[in-house]
Parts: structure tokens; sequence; C-alpha cells
């Protein structure tokens, strides 16, 4: 093959890539459960498409080709999963997942905030879940760059000392 004919078909390949590849990978996602497994599923088939190129006569078929790839390598890929679940009469312990304990920390947190002074707090509030800069609480306050830092300083202290924090980390 000559070199010419090797690079317009890695050039004519690359922008096809380039091209289709989000629409592709909304296809792979599809298929797979995770952004990850959907990437290297794409990868698999494009891989699969580059070999198979010159014969792709039809510009419209590639597309098709490729979506045919990737079910093809997924079907593979759940096919040799399946292998390794084996039937058995003991079922194993599974841990469950308890969705409570986001809103059960939340609400330890916001409680130990709330008990903070008013100062701690505001700064806090401003510093953590505003996201300002300590330059931008000190002009909003109208206090120095030094007070922020200290009373931040403080307020963690105290949320760090706050024993129904200490309680809820124990437990998770």
């Amino acid at each position: 093959m000559p070199e010419t004919t090797r690079q317009s078909r890695y050039a004519e390949f690359s922008r096809y890539v380039n091209e289709r590849g989000p629409a592709l990978l909304r296809m792979a996602q599809s298929l797979t459960n995770n952004p990850s497994d959907a990437e290297d599923l794409l990868q698999a088939a494009l891989v699969k498409t580059f070999f198979a190129w010159d014969r792709i006569t039809n510009p419209n078929a590639r597309d098709g080709y490729v979506r045919r790839a990737m079910v093809n390598t997924q079907i593979s890929e759940w096919r040799r999963r399946r292998l390794d679940i084996y039937p058995t009469n003991d079922i194993p312990e599974q841990r469950i997942d308890d969705p409570t304990w986001k809103s059960d920390l939340h609400d330890v947190v916001h409680r130990a905030v709330e008990r903070l002074p008013e100062r701690q707090r505001t700064t806090l509030i401003l510093r953590y879940y505003q996201d300002m800069s300590e330059a931008q609480i000190a002009e909003r306050l109208g206090v120095t760059i030094g007070t922020v830092k200290s009373t931040i300083s403080r307020a963690v202290a105290r949320l760090r000392r706050d024993a129904d924090l200490i309680i809820e980390r124990a437990t998770t």
C-alpha cells in the first residue's frame, strides 16, 4: 500500500472520528453503565472500524458499521461477565447503602453551624457555601483579611470539637 494512500486513509478516519465522535459516544453510553466503559467500548469499536475502513465503500454506512461493532463488542462483554457469576445455594452478605445518611449528615452539620456565634457562622457560610474569597468576605463585612482568616479558623476548630459532629464522624 503506498504511503499516500495510508496517510489519506488515516486522515479520512481521523476526520470521521472528530466529526462523529460525540454522537457515537452517546450511543456507547446508552449501551453501558458508566462513562469510562462507554469510552472503552467506543475505542474498541473504532479500532475494529479502522481495520475495516477500506471495505466500507459507502460513507453513509460508516455510522452503522461502528454502531454494529459497539453492539457486538458489548454483547461479547456481557457474555464474558455472565461467566463470572456462578449459581450457589448460599446467598452472600451484601451491604445495603442507606440513602438517608446524607440527609442526616446535612441536618447534623446544619445544626452545628447554627450553634456557631453569628460572626463565625456568617464568615463560614460566605467562605464555604457562597465560595467567596477571603478578600471578598473582608470587604463585605468591613473587616481585615486577617480577621476573616482567624474567624474562619476559630469556626472550623469549633466545628471539629462539636460533639454531634464527632459522633457523626465516628458512626460513618
